[in-house]
């Protein structure tokens, strides 16, 4: 392995904070489109945001694109040389 333990922790932990942000609107029901809302608050809020869940996709989800990294780049798909030839930059 070409990193260490801690670098590809890091890399899970970014892919995994880009992925909740992809991951958090979908499903959420607003107070405004079932009609059914607490007086005094927003209607834009939601209703149950079923947090437990979406952590848990979130999981899987950079989980696989983090595996699939880890793939290409033992492929040699991601590595510095071919990543700076396909921008165009001299390595």
């Amino acid at each position: 392995m070409a990193y260490t333990i801690s670098t590809a922790f890091a890399i899970y932990f970014v892919i995994w904070w880009v992925t909740l942000f992809l991951t958090l609107p979908f499903g959420v029901r607003s107070q405004h489109e079932d009609g059914v809302g607490a007086p005094g608050t927003d209607p834009g809020a939601p209703i149950a945001s079923r947090m437990g869940i979406k952590l848990i996709w979130n999981t899987v989800i950079s989980a696989v694109v983090f595996g699939l990294g880890m793939l290409a780049y033992d492929a040699g798909y991601l590595s510095i040389e071919r990543l700076s030839k396909l921008m165009g930059m001299p390595y």
